[in-house]
């Protein structure tokens, strides 16, 4: 939200300074964003008179002009502006001065030979306009030596502040006078927002064709006609106001519509009278198939459940968000009839995303406006209209029965304090409330209240006590020392809120960057990793193409992979942490970590170790990622299986007992595809939920024991069927070698030549590590056999000759 300095003075009598109210906005609730004092940067410049001005000697398109800044000397200037000549007004900018338009400190020159000492300027370098035909002229009566800032009204400071959505009565200067004026900074000054007699019937109709039903779509509106106008240029204080907070002034008429909406937060839509098709204008849902061409001359295609009005020839405004192009206002309207309506806030903003429209209407339109402001605003525009433009006004044509906004909120008069700790005096919260424009009536132990109609926003008590805190100000906020109930401090966090902490650590460890994604999706990518049932659609989503809740986290990271790879980034691993929705229930939300990774394992290096990503990379990590969970390696199955987005045969299922914990494998090549990615795409997926937490309440590593002894490895290689896994195999040994084993390694698979079909030859390491004493070789022997006869037991397996 955008308004200057002497805008916000125009409701609000005070006798605060500037940096006053800048510094008490932010706790009203109103950030300050942006403060351009532009009269700090268009101080060296002043009103001068060209005394002379001759052809350059030595140049056909340069003048030397002898220049008056209202001192003794004249100053040589040398100028290149055609419309440079002698008796005229200009602006100068002395040497030292900074031009911000081109971006240059002055300094004492020579041109051609002829010096120059200083600059008439155009409107473009000194950044009022894209104008730079030729040097600013003023009016003959401009004050030679004087400020040409504030000469031409541009010494009023533009502030932007950021507001939240909630509050939208500060979308308009007034309201932020309001929040002023309660807080003590000032006093509201009244407006005239009375009634306007008319002089004549509107030529110009109202009438809402919808289904009773759907009537809520436009509740009220009110319109009135305007004739024989002179749509000019609006006056300069308008069009310096509109200016300063980045706006282009048009003409008159469209300029009162936008100060308007900035003035009072209040949208407002004109039409030219002589083009509207008919006497009638109608306020209905669009039929499937019509277009429009908008005020920004982009053609639009409307369906069955966007609110439009239009006349015989079809739409020519979208409710709330933009006008027509055909209907619009031009510099030879003389004819206008004008609309002040209420439209759904629901309807409007889900149009907008629809037609992807930003504008300043829909802004306001989608948090909600004063519901009763198409009464009393008419009046005031009206008196605007025929103050600029002249004319005359018709009567008020109205339609609708209008919103229901009243209600009122029983305020305790102890509330204040329970929710805050702050002691307002009663007196003081009555005060706020009523300044704010609350209607307050006295109750039994509190206070019936009643919000203002452009206070949508308020719904309940607490809402109550955030007004009175938040104006009566956040700095009366008793100290108060947190109560410490331990000696010894806890942890902040307790170990389940510490899970996702460690998960993040350790996959950034493993070289995988953390990715933010959306947790909503496409419903075809919704349905191919198991989701898009109609229960997780949303109402009414940002975007067609994030309509449902996400059942993984799997295809937004594939999403965020794509756009890489499309900017040259091919090799990719990525994680997240974050929410998936298996259903619509409270219990059906889950914590997901999911993990991708595509292309190479690192860079090119001139020793060649770099290699394709596969699928034991996503195995190592879902391993990773189970180890830090309290997971022991051992305690892992892998089944060889997976869902339907995996590549069969190249995908596994992490098991604990019968307890699935996660599951990893490469994309599917179709899913890959889908998502636009050209190398292969590995992942593993987990809930948090599905692994339990730890038991133990010890440290979270046993103490190291090392052996002063001397380890032994031995290497065995087994035949065994193809069917059976080598983690079988390794849990076999691990269990015949006992407690001497410190270690067990797959170090070859091999099926081929002297293998029979349907078998392999697996060949492990294992290292045996004495504690007591050093081993002998009976005792490697029995454990060697012990090993073998465990393999052959449990797998099948016999030693390879």
């Amino acid at each position: 939200m955008k308004f200057t300095r002497d805008w916000l003075f125009e409701h609000l009598e005070t006798d605060r300074s500037l940096i006053d109210i800048l510094d008490v906005l932010p706790m009203l609730g109103l950030e300050v964003e942006v403060v351009v004092d532009r009269e700090a940067k268009l101080a060296p410049f002043v009103i001068a008179e060209v005394v002379s001005a001759r052809q350059h000697p030595n140049a056909d398109k340069l003048r030397v002009c002898m220049v008056d800044i209202g001192g003794s000397d004249l100053i040589q200037v040398v100028c290149g502006a055609p419309n440079a000549r002698a008796g005229m007004k200009g602006v100068f900018a002395p040497v030292g001065a900074y031009v911000p338009g081109i971006d240059l400190i002055l300094k004492n020159g020579e041109i051609r030979g002829e010096k120059s000492n200083g600059m008439l300027c155009s409107e473009r370098e000194m950044e009022i306009s894209d104008d730079h035909g030729g040097v600013i002229e003023l009016a003959d009566d401009a004050p030679i030596g004087a400020s040409f800032s504030a000469y031409a009204g541009l010494d009023d400071p533009m502030i932007e502040i950021a507001i939240t959505p909630n509050r939208a009565d500060c979308l308009g200067v007034r309201g932020i006078a309001r929040d002023l004026s309660a807080a003590g900074y000032g006093c509201l000054k009244d407006i005239d927002i009375s009634p306007l007699d008319g002089s004549f019937n509107s030529p110009i109709s109202l009438e809402l064709s919808v289904p009773p039903e759907q009537e809520h779509l436009c509740p009220l509106v009110s319109g009135r006609a305007f004739t024989h106008l002179k749509n000019g240029a609006s006056p300069m204080w308008m069009a310096n106001r509109l200016k300063a907070i980045g706006q282009r002034p048009i003409s008159a008429l469209v300029d009162i519509t936008n100060y308007v909406m900035v003035d009072l937060g209040r949208p407002l839509h004109a039409y030219d009278i002589d083009k509207i098709d008919g006497s009638k204008l109608v306020i209905s849902l669009a039929k499937a198939g019509q277009t429009m061409t908008a005020l920004n001359e982009k053609t639009y295609d409307l369906d069955e459940n966007m609110l439009v009005i239009g006349d015989a020839n079809g739409p020519d405004d979208i409710a709330g968000i933009m006008g027509g192009e055909r209907t619009g206002i031009s510099e030879n309207t003389v004819s206008m009839f004008l609309e002040i309506a209420i439209f759904d806030q629901i309807a409007v903003a889900t149009t907008g995303r629809k037609l992807n429209i930003h504008s300043d209407a829909r802004f306001r339109f989608e948090r909600g406006l004063d519901m009763t402001s198409p009464e009393w605003s008419s009046g005031y525009v009206a008196r605007m209209v025929n103050n600029i433009c002249g004319g005359e006004a018709s009567h008020v044509v109205t339609l609708g029965p209008g919103a229901k906004w009243q209600r009122e909120i029983f305020l305790a008069n102890d509330k204040v304090e329970r929710l805050t700790g702050m002691k307002v005096p009663l007196g003081r919260q009555v005060e706020i409330l009523k300044a704010l424009g609350f209607t307050i009536s006295d109750s039994a132990n509190g206070w019936q209240v009643s919000p203002p109609p452009w206070r949508g926003d308020i719904d309940g008590s607490a809402d109550l006590v955030e007004e009175i805190a938040r104006i009566f100000g956040f700095d009366h906020l008793p100290m108060e020392h947190l109560p410490s109930k331990d000696v010894i401090a806890q942890p902040a966090v307790n170990s389940k809120q510490a899970r996702p902490l460690r998960l993040r650590r350790a996959l950034a460890g493993r070289g995988l960057t953390e990715a933010v994604t959306f947790s909503f999706l496409a419903q075809k990518e919704a349905v191919m990793f198991g989701g898009g049932d109609a229960s997780l659609k949303l109402v009414n989503p940002i975007s067609s193409d994030l309509s449902f809740m996400r059942p993984s986290a799997l295809p937004n990271l594939l999403s965020a992979a794509a756009r890489n790879q499309d900017r040259g980034e091919s090799d990719l691993a990525i994680f997240e942490v974050g929410p998936v929705f298996l259903g619509d229930e409270p219990d059906q939300q889950r914590t997901a970590v999911a993990a991708i990774r595509c292309g190479s394992s690192g860079p090119r290096e001139w020793h060649g170790v770099r290699r394709a990503t596969d699928v034991f990379d996503a195995k190592a990590d879902a391993e990773v990622a189970l180890s830090v969970l309290g997971v022991r390696r051992s305690s892992l199955q892998v089944d060889p299986s997976g869902p339907d987005y995996f590549h069969p045969g190249r995908c596994g299922r992490l098991l604990q007992g019968r307890s699935l914990l996660g599951q990893f494998g490469e994309l599917h090549p179709s899913v890959a595809s889908h998502f636009g990615l050209r190398s292969v795409v590995v992942g593993f997926e987990l809930y948090l939920e599905d692994v339990p937490l730890s038991k133990s309440r010890g440290p979270a590593r046993s103490y190291l024991k090392l052996s002063p002894f001397q380890s032994v490895s031995r290497d065995f290689a087994f035949v065994l069927g193809d069917d059976v896994p080598a983690s079988q195999l390794i849990r076999a040994v691990k269990s015949a070698a006992g407690p001497l084993i410190s270690d067990v390694q797959l170090f070859d698979v091999y099926q081929g030549k002297n293998i029979t079909n349907g078998q392999k030859s697996l060949a492990v390491t294992i290292t045996l590590t004495p504690q007591k004493a050093t081993l002998s070789d009976p005792e490697i022997e029995a454990i060697s056999d012990a090993v073998i006869y465990a393999a052959g037991k449990n797998c099948g397996a016999v030693l390879r000759g």
